[in-house]
């Protein structure tokens, strides 16, 4: 399994202003390249090179391995664009979204991350220092930090190339980790149901809530903010914007982290699967009021899903994904489904057989039932491969 570790880096100011201006030359070259490639329609790393290969190298000073993932990128930017294109992510063909993506070469930010492999990079993680690449010659003794539990990850299981980026002015060395996983449990016990939303952004059938309120109360105040910000439109008030917006998605990211480790502890413990439901094209199949929709599109429910998925898979858990439709309306005990059966947001009562639960808690129970049906049924996890984000 595939797992990505982030570690800070702490440079002093020269060799900061060194990894600055590497950061610059290449994404500087890899965007020229873009444009050659847009021109030449060379578009494959093989192809791309010769064009630009001894150009990159003259023009910029940049390494041979820097040259070469400099061009890889830029091929693997318009593979990207390519695919976007032709599942619509740009809307249809010969729209102005569509034409205008299509129709420039694409184009990188000074600092964009770039990739390092380890004839460029080399980690001494006893010392917790790398020795790195540059254009200015090679860095060595730059410190880096990081919590404990993802060091001795990355001491032990780090393979593959490392990402240099600089966000708001801290470096950071994202590298990836390749972890072996638990076995898996092929006879679970039965399914963990698990509802996702908004008061409570997560309800187990076993019961448990994890409850939204205060964070609603403070997402609240958030937008309050974000809104107060942006009407007055100063330098001052759109850094502070900036600086407010990465706090609260760090918040999210640690409550889901939380959420998702708790909901896998639970199954693994009693020797159970997960069962989630299938959330793609939510935000197109909700019909909700104004502030329920900025409500529902600001929390990052695809980032717990995903959180759920790789530490499921990590332990062995089995997981499965089932269509929500109607999980909410249809009884868990008699299987009667009406929209009448929700006669308010936090009640369930069904109208033929009287069972009454917490809405959210039927919903839960109807999810573990439809997950073990389909365990049943295929026999097998349908946890997405992902590279995940620790």
């Amino acid at each position: 399994m595939k797992l990505v570790v982030r570690v800070k880096l702490l440079p002093t100011p020269v060799q900061a202003a060194a990894l600055e201006a590497t950061l610059h030359a290449c994404n500087q070259a890899a965007t020229w390249a873009a444009g050659v490639g847009f021109e030449t329609k060379a578009q494959r790393p093989l192809q791309l090179r010769k064009h630009t290969y001894a150009e990159i190298r003259l023009r910029w000073g940049l390494g041979a391995q820097a040259a070469q993932h400099a061009i890889k990128k830029t091929c693997d930017a318009y593979t990207t664009l390519k695919a976007n294109l032709r599942n619509g992510r740009y809307g249809r063909p010969g729209s102005r979204r569509h034409t205008r993506a299509a129709g420039k070469p694409i184009a990188f930010r000074p600092q964009a991350a770039q990739p390092y492999d380890d004839r460029m990079l080399s980690w001494q993680h006893q010392a917790r220092t790398v020795s790195i690449w540059t254009t200015a010659g090679r860095l060595k003794n730059v410190a880096f930090t990081g919590q404990p539990g993802q060091l001795e990850v990355l001491a032990a299981h780090r393979k593959g190339e490392s990402d240099l980026v600089c966000q708001g002015g801290k470096w950071f060395l994202i590298a990836t980790c390749d972890i072996d996983e638990a076995a898996p449990n092929t006879h679970p016990a039965g399914f963990l149901g698990v509802d996702l939303g908004i008061v409570n952004i997560a309800v187990t059938s076993d019961g448990t809530k994890h409850s939204g309120r205060r964070i609603n109360r403070k997402r609240e105040q958030d937008r309050t903010l974000r809104s107060k910000l942006q009407k007055k439109n100063t330098k001052s008030a759109k850094r502070r914007a900036k600086k407010h917006a990465g706090k609260e998605a760090r918040r999210a990211k640690d409550i889901n982290h939380k959420i998702s480790k708790r909901i896998v502890a639970e199954a693994e413990r009693t020797g159970r699967g997960i069962a989630l439901e299938q959330l793609t094209g939510i935000r197109e199949r909700a019909r909700l009021r104004k502030p329920q929709r900025t409500t529902l599109h600001s929390w990052p429910f695809a980032q717990l899903g995903s959180f759920i998925a790789y530490k499921a898979k990590k332990a062995g858990v089995p997981i499965m994904y089932v269509d929500p439709a109607y999980t909410s309306q249809g009884c868990s005990q008699c299987h009667h489904t009406a929209r009448h059966n929700r006669p308010s947001q936090a009640v369930f009562s069904c109208r033929v057989c009287g069972f009454v639960d917490h809405a959210d808690h039927n919903a839960s129970h109807n999810i573990r039932q439809r997950g073990w049906m389909a365990w049943v049924c295929g026999a097998q996890s349908t946890a997405p491969e992902l590279t995940l984000i620790a």
